[in-house]
């Protein structure tokens, strides 16, 4: 049945993201009352707020499922192991010359320092979801949400929500503000909590490292 329910939503996911998506501002503006709309959800409880030093007692002992939203350049430098992989934001490969000049000022301004790829919001992220945890109960999983400092997955969070999932809980101030140890299965290059730093703050940081500055 998850074999099933998974081809399923991948099959959805295919017929919505061949049509075309919204206007930029849209979804902009849409992110950032998805945001607001989150933060009201985890005031109110009906979105459990979770610390990263909770985190392992919520995976153990609560039975929550961790699902990281980040995109897979920063996942790649470091994950927990098992967790599941729906990012919200993936890279734009738009080529016309409005979306190229974005890039340009885009790759000047932060991509340089921050090594951050210019992206856009995956329109298929809520059937990308129901496709990964359709073995976890579909939209009675329990899910744990994460990103890198917050705020992506307050966004995805509101979506779930309005989706219908009501078992969700949100990594508050995300991966980087956990420590060493709060979640033991960590692959990749990278200390979690330094995932979200690349481009030419990433080699400023393993000087820092290196010098002992930072831990």
């Amino acid at each position: 049945m998850a074999m099933v329910a998974a081809a399923a939503a991948a099959s959805t996911c295919i017929i919505r993201c061949a049509s075309p998506g919204p206007p930029r501002s849209r979804v902009r503006a849409q992110a950032t009352s998805w945001a607001g709309g989150a933060e009201a959800l985890v005031r109110s409880g009906a979105v459990k707020a979770v610390r990263p030093k909770d985190a392992a007692e919520a995976l153990g002992g609560e039975g929550f499922r961790l699902l990281d939203v980040r995109p897979p350049w920063e996942r790649a430098r470091a994950g927990v192991r098992g967790s599941a992989h729906v990012p919200l934001f993936v890279g734009d490969d738009d080529m016309g010359p409005v979306t190229l000049l974005k890039k340009w000022v885009h790759f000047g301004y932060i991509g340089l320092w921050t090594g951050q790829a210019f992206t856009k919001m995956n329109d298929c992220f809520v059937d990308d979801v129901a496709a990964a945890v359709a073995g976890d109960g579909g939209k009675d999983a329990k899910l744990l949400v994460a990103c890198g400092e917050g705020l992506r997955s307050l966004i995805a969070v509101r979506m779930l929500h309005d989706d219908g999932y009501r078992n969700l809980a949100w990594l508050a101030g995300g991966f980087s503000k956990c420590a060493d140890g709060d979640f033991p299965d960590v692959e990749g290059e990278s200390k979690l909590q330094y995932a979200t730093i690349g481009g030419a703050s990433y080699i400023f940081l393993q000087i820092l490292l290196l010098l002992g500055v930072v831990k």
